[in-house]
């Protein structure tokens, strides 16, 4: 309900904190695939998670470790 909520209104950004936090496998698996569909809408997102399988889908990743920021490099695909 909370994403239909943050959507309705088509925003240009959603930030998106451990959405999948408290979701079983399959429910998480719809959520970032929803996510996905609004990437590729132009929809900017900023999720922030623990946990390495939703940040293994992000096409860029930011780390804060010891209060640093730093970028992980792309993976260049084939």
């Amino acid at each position: 309900m909370a994403i239909a909520r943050a959507i309705v209104g088509r925003p240009r950004l959603l930030l998106c904190d451990e959405l999948t936090g408290n979701l079983d496998s399959a429910t998480a698996a719809s959520v970032l695939d929803l996510l996905d569909d609004l990437h590729a809408s132009g929809m900017t997102l900023v999720v922030i998670t623990h946990d390495p399988v939703v940040a293994a889908r992000a096409a860029r990743k930011i780390t804060i470790r010891d209060g640093m920021l730093s970028e992980t490099p792309a993976e260049v695909p084939g």
